[in-house]
């Protein structure tokens, strides 16, 4: 019984590793559009040594930075009437520099 508890402790633990959390952590709002926003974005996590990857769809830009497990931060940028509203979410706390390079380009 024990282990089977340990068992299932471990794989919700590990659940709540691979999914994007629900909340956004920092939202923001831009007169930049998705992919200006983005442009800006992209080189200043490339000059921290992060290893950001960009997706794109049909009204939003994602950068992702992820881990071996999951997307540990994740910045979306989503056209709005008059700009973009960006949304960051983050795992770890100690994240700072994510969430600047996104204020920065605000």
């Amino acid at each position: 019984m024990r282990m089977f508890l340990s068992a299932l402790l471990f794989l919700t633990l590990l659940t709540g590793c691979a999914s994007v959390l629900d909340q956004p952590t920092v939202a923001l709002a831009t007169d930049k559009s998705p992919e200006e926003f983005a442009g800006c974005v992209m080189p200043k996590l490339e000059a921290q040594a992060l290893n950001p990857s960009l997706s794109q769809g049909q009204r939003h830009y994602r950068i992702s930075l992820t881990s071996a497990v999951a997307a540990d931060k994740v910045i979306d940028a989503y056209k709005a009437s008059v700009g973009s509203k960006v949304f960051v979410y983050e795992r770890t706390v100690l994240a700072a520099e994510f969430e600047q390079a996104a204020r920065d380009c605000v």
